[in-house]
Order: C-alpha cells, then sequence, then structure tokens
C-alpha cells in the first residue's frame, strides 16, 4: 500500500478524535464511542437482542455514553444511580417525553395512547383515568371474584389437556388465563367457548404488535430510508394490523354498549368507563382513541403477566428444588382442603421471592421504553442536549455482578434478605419509575401471583427428558421465552379432587 495514503489516513483518524475529544471536553458531554461514522453513526454496532449489545458497550465503554444513530443522539444508561437521576423530582418531568418513531406514530394511533403520548395533558388525562378508574384498588377489587373464577377455569382446562397427553403446552394455558382476565377486565367478556376462535385473533393481533416492535425502523434515525422499499414494507404490515386490530375493536366497543355478552356491569369495564367520558365529550373520545388505549393496556397487561409466570415455571423446572419449596410453602399455609385464593398471597413470601427473582432474570421489558428530554439537562454531571433519546437498559442493571451477588442463577432467596434493599434504590425496577411507570402493576402482580400458585398447589410439573428447559429469549417489546413452555404435567394428587370441584 502507497505509504504516502497510510500516512494521509492516519493524520485523518488522528485528528477527527483530536477534534471529537476536544469537542466532547468543551460541551462536556457523556464519553462516546469512536469512531462515530458518517450518516449512521453508531447504528452498526447494534445486534439483537438489543439489550445484550446495549450491555456489552457499556461493560466495556462505561456505563453512561451518548450514542448517535443515524441523526438521532441516544442516551444509554446502565447504571441505577444514574437512573434515578433521570426519572426523580431532578429530570422526571424533563424526560417524560417520547420520541418521534415509526412505531408510535402508526400503532400508537398518532402518538395518542398512553405508552406513545408525549407528556401534557392529553398524557395526563389518560394517566388520571388509569389511577383512578382502572387500576384503583376499589376497581381491582371488583374483579377479584372474576380472577378467581378464571383460575379454576385455568385449572379444569390443564386437567383435561393432561387426561389426554402428559406433555402441555404451558405457555398456551397461561396466556388464556392473562387473556381472560384483561379481556374480562377491560370488556367483561372472556374469549373461550363461543369465544375461543375470536380469543385467538386477538392474541395474534397481540402477537403481532409485539413483533413489530421489534422491527427496526431505519428512517427513524436516517429520514431518507423513507425512500426504500424496508422502510415502505414496514409501514404496510403496520398500517394492517392497525385495521385488523380496529375491526376487532370496533366491535367489542359495540357490543358491550349494547351490553351483548358482558358478563358484569359493563359500566365498571374499562371500555364502559369510557362510554360514559364518550357521552360527555364523543368530539375526544372516540372510538379510534378507545381502541388505541385500551389495545396497548390489553397487549403489554396480557404479554407481561404471560411472560413473567411461563418464565417462573421454565426456571423452576431447571431447579427442582425451588418448585418443591414451593409446594411446601402453599400446603403448609393454605393446605389441601380449598384452593388458593387471592388474600393468601401476602402469606407465602417464598411465592412472591420466586416472582421477584424471575423478574430479576428475565425483566418484562428489558430496555425500558425510550424516553425523551424535551430541554437540556444534567446527568451524572454530564451536559445533555435537548431531544436525546434515552435508553435505559434495566437487564444490565439487574444482572450487574457489582450490584447482585451471582447474578446469572435462580436465588429467590435473595429477596428474603437484604440484598434486593440494599442501595442503589432503582437496581430493581420490575416495573419502570417515575411518571412514566406502568400503571397496571397493582392488577399484575395479584393476577401472576394467583395464577402461578394454584398451578404450583394442583399439579406437578416436569422436563421432558433430562436436558434443562431451553431459557433462549425470543424478540419482541417484551422479553417471551423464546419456544413455548412444553412440560410434564400431572395432577397432584393431594389437590386432585379440589381440581374436580373448580
Amino acid at each position: 500500500m502507497d505509504p504516502l495514503f497510510i500516512t494521509i489516513a492516519v493524520v485523518v483518524v488522528a485528528t477527527l478524535f483530536l477534534v471529537t475529544k476536544s469537542y466532547l471536553s468543551r460541551k462536556n458531554l457523556p464519553p462516546t464511542i469512536f469512531p462515530t461514522l458518517p450518516i449512521i453513526g453508531h447504528l452498526h454496532l447494534m445486534n439483537k437482542p438489543l439489550y445484550r449489545t446495549y450491555a456489552e458497550l457499556t461493560n466495556k465503554h462505561g456505563p453512561i455514553l451518548l450514542l448517535s444513530f443515524g441523526s438521532r443522539r441516544v442516551l444509554l444508561l446502565a447504571d441505577p444511580k444514574l437512573t434515578e437521576e433521570c426519572f426523580t423530582k431532578q429530570n422526571d418531568i424533563i424526560f417524560a417525553n417520547r420520541p418521534n418513531l415509526l412505531f408510535g406514530k402508526i400503532l400508537g394511533d398518532n402518538f395518542t395512547n398512553m405508552a406513545w403520548s408525549p407528556y401534557g395533558e392529553h398524557f395526563l388525562n389518560l394517566r388520571k383515568i388509569s389511577s383512578t378508574e382502572f387500576f384503583s384498588s376499589h376497581r381491582i377489587n371488583e374483579f377479584y371474584n372474576v380472577r378467581a373464577q378464571e383460575g379454576k377455569i385455568m385449572l379444569t382446562s390443564l386437567a383435561s389437556k393432561c387426561s389426554t397427553s402428559s406433555e402441555v403446552n404451558l405457555s398456551s394455558v397461561i396466556n388464556d388465563f392473562a387473556t381472560n382476565n384483561l379481556m374480562m377486565s377491560v370488556s367483561g367478556k372472556r374469549f373461550s367457548g363461543e369465544d375461543e376462535a375470536l380469543g385467538k385473533q386477538f392474541q395474534e393481533i397481540v402477537k403481532e404488535t409485539f413483533e413489530l416492535g421489534l422491527s427496526t425502523n431505519l428512517a427513524d434515525y436516517i429520514p431518507f430510508m423513507r425512500r426504500f422499499g424496508s422502510t415502505k414494507e414496514l409501514e404496510k404490515k403496520m398500517h394492517a394490523c392497525v385495521e385488523k386490530r380496529d375491526t376487532f375493536f370496533h366491535a367489542l366497543i359495540d357490543q358491550v354498549r349494547q351490553g351483548k355478552g358482558v358478563l358484569t356491569d359493563k359500566w365498571i369495564t374499562m371500555i364502559g368507563v369510557f362510554l360514559k367520558l364518550q357521552q360527555q365529550d364523543p368530539q375526544h373520545y372516540t372510538d379510534d382513541l378507545i381502541t388505541a388505549v385500551l389495545l396497548n393496556i390489553l397487549a403489554a397487561g396480557i404479554e407481561k403477566c404471560t411472560s413473567i409466570t411461563v418464565w417462573a415455571l421454565a426456571l423452576m423446572l431447571n431447579n427442582p428444588h425451588v418448585l418443591k419449596k414451593a409446594h411446601e410453602e402453599i400446603d403448609n399455609i393454605v393446605g389441601t382442603d380449598r384452593l388458593v385464593e387471592e388474600s393468601d398471597l401476602s402469606k407465602l413470601p417464598y411465592l412472591r421471592c420466586i416472582v421477584n427473582e424471575t423478574m430479576r432474570l428475565y425483566p418484562a421489558v428489558p430496555t425500558l421504553l425510550p424516553h425523551e428530554n424535551s430541554e437540556d439537562c444534567v446527568v451524572g454531571g454530564y451536559h445533555i442536549p435537548k431531544g436525546a433519546m434515552l435508553m435505559v437498559n434495566q437487564w444490565a442493571v439487574q444482572h450487574d455482578p457489582k450490584l447482585w451477588s451471582d447474578p446469572q442463577s435462580f436465588k429467590p432467596e435473595r429477596f428474603e434478605g437484604p440484598e434486593s434493599t440494599t442501595p442503589p434504590k432503582l437496581k430493581y425496577m420490575p416495573f419502570g419509575s417515575g411518571v412514566r411507570m406502568c400503571p397496571g402493576y397493582g392488577l399484575g402482580i395479584p393476577l401472576i401471583g394467583l395464577g402461578l400458585s394454584l398451578l404450583i398447589q394442583c399439579f406437578d410439573f416436569e422436563r421432558i427428558g433430562k436436558d434443562l428447559v431451553d431459557m433462549t429469549e425470543g424478540g419482541g417489546l417484551v422479553m417471551i421465552k423464546g419456544q413455548p413452555l412444553i412440560a410434564k404435567c400431572t395432577p397432584r394428587p393431594k389437590t386432585q379432587k379440589l381440581i374436580s370441584q373448580a
């Protein structure tokens, strides 16, 4: 190679490095990764799953990085103290916005659902409705008997499957349980029996929505990519998903409006609450808005509850001593003369430890939904320019050996002692934090706890063969198990009578 060419190349690279270093020092920006390539920035470093790639980058270059995804600045964090700076009074409102991404525009109905709405009057109104109407203690208690009944239906369904085959798709059983519970809260209707086909249709819409959320739209970061086929094809798929979603949900809203097939007081359902508001302000609370908001709640709730419960069972199958201890706790506290009830969950501390440890190892949302700062601010002593997209890699924090002992191992007992409560505060954050914290955690925890405890109380589970259950993660906005959980399942002799009476 020409020595002159090599000399020029070395001079150019050295100059770029010095200029970049000088600029960062002058502006006191967070560290970045050198070099930042023209046009694409650091996008070439991104591999799926992103939370693992992010973890590799922060492990190598530090817990706070300011990257360039095309023309968009990205603030990447993997440190709970830095995260706390973003989600407390200091910066919480500043970082309460969402970036303008294609997913939020199309599947978020032009940024009007709660997940993708920018911070402001509309978002605060939806947040208030959620906290006072949808997920208040009073409203959750009104569906107490519904959750109990759905738990019994799950047990009889699983027992029926066990009678025809010892190997059962537990992911499907758990997903049906979560779907029926959330659908009852939303519409007062359940999707099994006569509406089973409709329920499967809805589950496919939810699955497709989260798969589209995994798709990288380069035009979000490199605007001229909108002209190319890949972006147009992705937009086409998103619009098709929205059309199916709207058709499904508009029909459901009409059924609730007319009281068709509603199994409870329609006015306590989420659709019923919105219909009351629609009567007061029909121009604002349109069927399209109701659809966008409630599908977001349904999809997130179903996927998160299913995912956490499936991961918990898979972990116990690979750690039979934990499953045995959970059996013993339920037998000792609840007994075998009646089914576990939701009110028993507070008396089952080891079960709660299992759920907590599952959410630590397999956080439902490993990288929190992106935030965006509405004005310049300071994080970790660094200047963060307005409009930076904040990515918090909670998966990396919850697997950090500096924060957790033996972090890759499944140890529910760690939540019995001081390890889980030792500062920093946000080293464990399964539902997010701050103004954008998941509003449905008050329903999610009892739903997961009830479903899991009933399964443990009434059935024995074993792996198929000697191999451990494959714990590979699947793709999507929510961390689901890559393959359905298939296991040997038999009713426990101690509680077989309870199943028959359910």
